[in-house]
């Protein structure tokens, strides 16, 4: 496990103020370590093409950091690509709810 410098360049991705209340509220609520931050990924998926990934994890050697409003967020560099422009929100209504990659 190594620790992997924050980056000053602007994260690929942007949290929604929805995304962010929620994550900050699952860090309290789940006692989430220190040194956790949230990985954002993603991952192949048969016919359907690529699934996003969102948890909490320790950073890794092969990862890129960045500090976004206060969440540490982490990526495995080559995730960056699939990752750019991405926007993450928290949806909540009577149909469904969770995080969604817009």
């Amino acid at each position: 496990m190594g620790m992997t410098e924050v980056k000053t360049s602007p994260c690929p991705l942007t949290l929604t103020e929805g995304a962010k209340n929620e994550i900050l509220k699952l860090i309290e609520e789940k006692n989430v370590p220190a040194e956790y931050a949230l990985r954002v990924g993603v991952k192949g998926g048969g016919c359907s093409g690529l699934s996003y990934i969102l948890g909490f994890d320790e950073a890794k050697d092969s990862d890129d950091q960045w500090l976004v409003d206060g969440i540490r967020v982490i990526m495995d560099k080559a995730h960056g690509m699939y990752l750019a422009g991405m926007e993450v929100d928290y949806v909540e209504g009577l149909a469904n709810r969770g995080f969604t990659f817009n």
